[in-house]
């Protein structure tokens, strides 16, 4: 390993940054040289670019820059690539949503993977709960990879892919003729200031946003 340069890439406004940036606390507290950017651009060369939240198409000139090129997915690949792979998993009744630290390879999720393991979730948890375990799980893979690095060894996907399509805003609408509980996986995954969830009666649209209740009866 010729340099300990670390990069960790959030590119655009994600939920993720706090984690990001927690995970750049973390390794420069061990002595290694760590940055955040917040675009391709802004990569260093060095050994390892975590990216974490990605939405843009990074380019060669800026993978070359590093000995490896990371990125965290929630899915049993090859099995659910593509995104949002989390909430989907939620609506489809998953309670163990696994999760794996892969490399960064030309086709969409489909490189080696370095380490996996699972989040685990109890099936109440609204969206800035699972998201909460899903960001500090992420930055556990990455403290795994720096501190495993040496005996770790990647495998490669074996199988046939599946993929999981992005979501619009339109798949957070409710169907006013199913009840609460058929639908509380997709109340789950709504984001309550980004796309909360909503219906139509009679021409008009309304939303509802979703939170806990603090007290036993419902109170807050």
């Amino acid at each position: 390993m010729e340099s300990n340069s670390i990069t960790v890439l959030v590119d655009n406004d994600s939920w993720i940054i706090p984690y990001a940036r927690k995970l750049v606390e973390i390794l420069r507290e061990k002595g290694l040289d760590a940055a955040f950017a917040d675009s391709a651009d802004k990569v260093r060369v060095g050994w390892i670019n975590f990216m974490l939240g990605c939405t843009r198409i990074v380019s060669d000139d800026v993978l070359r820059r590093n000995q490896h090129n990371l990125v965290v997915h929630e899915s049993e690949l090859p099995e659910g690539r593509g995104f949002a792979p989390m909430a989907w998993q939620i609506l489809e009744g998953k309670r163990q949503i696994p999760i794996c630290l892969l490399e960064a390879s030309d086709a969409v999720d489909a490189g080696d993977i370095w380490i996996r393991d699972v989040i685990e979730l109890n099936g109440t948890e609204l969206c800035d709960e699972w998201r909460a375990l899903q960001g500090e799980k992420t930055v556990q893979l990455c403290l795994r990879f720096v501190n495993e690095y040496k005996v770790l060894v990647p495998v490669k996907q074996e199988g046939a892919p599946s993929w999981y399509a992005r979501r619009r805003p339109g798949d957070s609408r409710l169907n006013i003729d199913k009840s609460v509980r058929d639908q509380f996986n997709l109340l789950r995954i709504v984001d309550n200031e980004r796309y909360p969830a909503y219906f139509e009666i009679d021409g008009q649209v309304y939303t509802l946003q979703i939170f806990k209740a603090r007290g036993k009866d419902g109170g807050a």
